[in-house]
């Protein structure tokens, strides 16, 4: 939970950062600016607000709509998966019926008599003369094998008819350039279930003679499947292999183009390696890619491999890596595992395309089979619904934003009316001067008793701010602040509500320096004076610890220093607005359960993994902190990020005074910061009064005079403008850095 809760503090400052920075670069910026406060700093959260109901219904229809759009998509996908897989299955099982009729006719030519007696007469030739070529070409054997083939060759349409013997080499064929070659390449699998006595056919592949194009013309390196099957002797052992030569880009490639979906549906076969073994119906735009050579007579089968180009070649993309550095597509990469599947989700196929596919892989052939289709077209109806979807939803909301901007204009009609009442600079009896400052609830004005003629700070709720939960927490900070009667502590004279709902109280008005400005402009501070300040500072928090009050706030630059009566460096503590009530009481539940309240460079470690339990405890760590600020003109922890200084709170010990500063520290003043500074509550202090009589015994107490603190504010303060260092209960808006006052509701409610 405390990285959640650190995490949330960063996203909300990094937000407050992003708007402040964004009101000082443009005027129209500061406009919005304006704008959202108005929204989310008025009462316009009430159930009478008109503005929430066309928004509701727009949420609920936004819910409803994703509702049908996830059941429409799932609908979408599961008719396209059908509709690959019924293709798919379609064109395997053409396949397999085409594969065995091939395989049964080279089974049948294999199985005559006269053939497999002829068979026999060529591999006593070839066991008597193995080297001798000539031997084979001229016997009487092959000559009645050619007739036998003849048939075969003129009715059936087969380029060849070749009998190869168990390790290859070919015995006969109706051509003479191949008899006595063991040097083809037939696949050694097809080979090895011949020898099993199977029938096969094998994948396609280059052959190494030229044979004629359907242009007439004579080429090399087409590609040829061989249907083989193994011939007998009289005991039904296999002693050859017979082979009928097909072309695959008729019968093989045709059979899975017929069945394909749309107009970029296609289905295709492929070996172990990604080639393709079959014909692609896209070979004009592959000869446009650059993937085959840009030829009349080019063709994909062979000449493309199924591998992921990682980018969309036909929008004119070129892909950076080469062809063999490419992995095999989604689909390529599991069907050679041996894995049958549907993507339906959608990947990259040879093209760079992004397709949708089915496939299965066929272990007796070797290769494997898919049919795809553009993830454009295979969802263009669900794309169409979407798109329409949003066009609706789009209107709906600019039907909101009009109502809701209607709205805001009314509020802001009743914030003008609360300016007004303050450009008037008259509150009750107050009258008001110039502004002082701006903090995170509220203005603060100079400004005097009609009566009394008292000059007093006058804190105004500000007016975008006036929300149920802010008036609460004002009237609450008011009434415990008011409670309070310490000297150290600030004064509160008076509290009030004009008729147009302007919230504001009086307080006593300050001259003089906070002390983080003071440490920024002057350096470090003696270890005399530190004592003398944090004296005062514990005297403050002790009275309203035991009246039951944590402040959770404790930081330099909220502990104003100035003089009251002719006494100088006279402290006052201010900023009681994060205050919290430890009886529990319910006003306290508004900066006290699940809220995580401070500045991250003085959180303790329980404020920040357990804000809800911090006690009087928390505010001793914070005082430690500050001691350490004003003594060595550093915080306890920094950091790049707020997380980052968070978490050294919670993780790292503090390095010791006397090793920031290099040089030494008294030790009893050490052993005090450094105590308050203990990661467990319980090693720290447990009451500022404890703090107070610690601080008393220290070596350098009482050594800060008030000749001292008189000769030092004559020589440093009185050449600074009253005007531009008053200081008041409410500090200027910090910078969301790592100083900034934090207030994070985790609550579900928010």
């Amino acid at each position: 939970m405390s990285e959640l809760r650190i995490c949330v503090v960063f996203s909300m400052l990094l937000l407050k950062s992003g708007s402040m920075n964004a009101s000082k670069t443009s005027l129209g910026r500061s406009f919005s600016r304006s704008f959202l406060k108005s929204f989310t700093r008025t009462r316009l959260f009430s159930k009478r607000s008109m503005w929430i109901w066309p928004i509701a219904g727009t949420i609920l229809l936004l819910v409803l709509g994703l509702m049908v759009r996830a059941i429409v998509e799932t609908s979408s996908r599961e008719t396209v998966a059908d509709t690959l897989q019924t293709i798919l299955d379609a064109d395997v099982a053409a396949l397999k019926i085409w594969l065995g009729r091939e395989e049964s006719l080279a089974e049948v030519l294999a199985e005559e008599s006269r053939v497999r007696e002829l068979t026999q007469e060529l591999i006593g030739i070839e066991q008597q003369q193995p080297e001798n070529r000539d031997a084979l070409l001229h016997s009487k054997s092959l000559a009645g094998l050619r007739d036998e083939f003849r048939s075969e060759l003129e009715h059936l349409g087969y380029l060849d008819v070749g009998l190869f013997n168990l390790k290859g080499k070919v015995l006969a064929s109706s051509r003479d350039e191949p008899i006595g070659r063991a040097d083809l390449p037939i696949q050694q699998s097809a080979l090895e279930q011949v020898r099993e006595g199977k029938s096969t056919v094998t994948r396609p592949f280059e052959s190494l003679f030229a044979r004629k194009t359907e242009s007439g013309e004579l080429k090399a390196n087409l590609p040829t499947m061989l249907a083989m099957a193994p011939v007998r002797d009289e005991e039904g052992k296999p002693i050859a292999a017979l082979a009928l030569l097909i072309k695959p880009e008729v019968d093989f490639t045709r059979i899975l183009s017929v069945a394909r979906a749309g107009k970029t549906g296609e289905t295709y076969a492929f070996d172990k390696d990604g080639v393709m073994l079959s014909q692609s119906r896209f070979d004009e735009d592959l000869k446009l890619m650059g993937l085959i050579p840009d030829r009349e007579d080019s063709q994909s089968i062979l000449n493309v491999q199924v591998r992921d180009p990682e980018v969309n070649m036909a929008e004119g993309d070129r892909p950076t890596i080469r062809m063999a550095e490419r992995s095999l597509t989604r689909m390529a990469a599991s069907a050679v595992q041996n894995e049958s599947g549907i993507d339906v989700e959608g990947y990259r196929d040879y093209r760079g395309v992004p397709v949708v596919g089915a496939w299965t892989w066929l272990p007796e052939y070797g290769m494997g089979i898919a049919t795809e289709m553009d993830q454009a077209e295979a969802y263009r109806s669900y794309y169409l619904l979407r798109y329409t979807f949003w066009g609706l939803f789009g209107l709906l909301i600019i039907g909101s934003i009009a109502i809701f901007f209607f709205t805001v204009i009314v509020a802001r009609k009743d914030q003008e009316t609360r300016r007004a009442v303050i450009k008037a600079k008259q509150l009750g009896q107050y009258a008001l001067e110039e502004k002082l400052g701006e903090g995170g609830m509220g203005v603060v004005y100079r400004g005097q008793h009609a009566m009394l003629r008292r000059p007093t700070a006058i804190k105004l709720l500000d007016i975008e701010k006036t929300t149920d939960e802010a008036v609460a927490r004002f009237e609450r900070e008011v009434q415990l602040t008011s409670q309070l009667n310490h000297p150290n502590t600030i004064a509160i004279y008076d509290y009030g509500r004009t008729p147009e709902g302007v919230f504001y109280y009086a307080m006593e008005l300050l001259d003089g320096i906070n002390l983080d400005d003071l440490v920024k402009e002057f350096g470090p501070l003696p270890e005399a004076r530190v004592i003398h300040l944090l004296k005062q500072v514990a005297g403050s928090l002790s009275e309203a610890h035991q009246r039951g009050v944590i402040h959770r706030d404790i930081k330099p630059a909220n502990i104003f220093l100035t003089h009251r009566g002719g006494v100088y460096d006279f402290i006052k503590l201010l900023d009681f607005g994060l205050v919290k009530a430890v009886d529990g009481r319910e006003q306290a539940s508004l900066t006290s359960t699940n809220a995580m309240a401070g500045t991250p460079m003085y959180l303790s470690p329980e404020g920040i993994n357990h804000p809800d339990q911090v006690d009087a405890r928390s505010d001793l760590y914070a005082f430690g902190a500050v001691g350490y600020y004003l003594l060595t003109g550093t915080t306890v922890f920094d950091g790049e990020t707020i997380i980052e200084i968070c978490m050294k709170h919670v993780q790292d010990e503090p390095e010791r005074l006397s090793d920031r500063l290099g040089k030494p520290v008294s030790p009893d003043l050490e052993r005090i910061i450094m105590q308050c500074l203990e990661k467990d509550p319980a090693k720290r202090p447990q009451s500022a009064s404890e703090l107070v009589l610690a601080l008393t015994h220290c070596e350098h107490d009482c050594q800060w005079s008030l000749q001292d603190a008189s000769d030092w504010w004559k020589e440093h303060m009185e050449s600074r403008s009253a005007l531009e260092k008053t200081a008041t209960d409410t500090p200027r808006i910090p910078k969301a850095s790592a100083d900034a006052t934090l207030i994070v509701n985790l609550s579900e409610e928010d």
